[in-house]
């Protein structure tokens, strides 16, 4: 029963974890910055994956998409890569979870169902990392930036979306160590289990030796 608890926890984390990830592709705050004025803020631009935006004091946008790819920094290129590839790494993740667990009626054997579950937790980590990895190198790139004198350009500050991708990459990491875990608990009591059965089977066999020779 705690097997199975653990297996539910872990694939609404899962999903919970995707949707959060899967959300900052189109948010538009990934970095931020403020042109203020006497009074009231001016202006605000702000930029993502896609495209670069500034909003005046009205709350109207003007924005501007990207170059073709070849002209984009490496470093957004890598970005939506690794996004990208959590995202569909992660939805196929879960189908495997989805069909792993034990409260579904397909999968196969209990060992299949256990296979598939392992799969789907490398999955995970590997979501994780992969969106873990664009997030922080991104933050990397603004802090970067912000605190070097000598870069003259405007600077800017961590977006919301940052903060959301930590969060799922959070929750992919542990959703897929959970099933690595009750994967290995699992392979554990069934070989415990099969150790067990000729112990059994042979103590008969010695007393039917013994009585024979009596």
């Amino acid at each position: 029963m705690s097997n199975m608890a653990t297996e539910i926890v872990a694939f609404l984390l899962t999903i919970s974890g995707w949707i959060l990830v899967s959300s900052t592709l189109p948010i538009d705050y990934w970095k931020v910055s403020s042109v203020d004025g006497t009074v009231i803020t001016t202006a605000t631009f702000w930029s993502n994956l896609w495209k670069t935006c500034v909003t005046d004091s009205t709350g109207v946008s003007n924005c501007k998409d990207f170059p073709s790819m070849l002209a984009l920094d490496a470093y957004i290129q890598v970005c939506r890569g690794l996004m990208i590839a959590s995202v569909c790494l992660g939805f196929f993740g879960a189908i495997l979870a989805l069909v792993g667990m034990k409260c579904t009626k397909i999968g196969g054997s209990e060992t299949t169902k256990a296979k598939l579950t392992g799969l789907s937790g490398l999955h995970f980590i590997l979501n994780g990392l992969c969106s873990l990895t664009a997030c922080s190198l991104y933050a990397h790139r603004i802090t970067t930036e912000f605190f070097d004198p000598l870069f003259v350009a405007q600077k800017f500050e961590l977006g919301a979306a940052l903060f959301i991708g930590w969060a799922g990459s959070a929750e992919y990491s542990y959703s897929g160590a959970a099933s690595l875990v009750n994967t290995r608990n699992q392979h554990r009591k069934s070989g415990n289990g099969f150790q067990k059965e000729p112990r059994d089977t042979a103590e008969p066999s010695r007393q039917f030796g013994r009585n024979a020779y009596v």
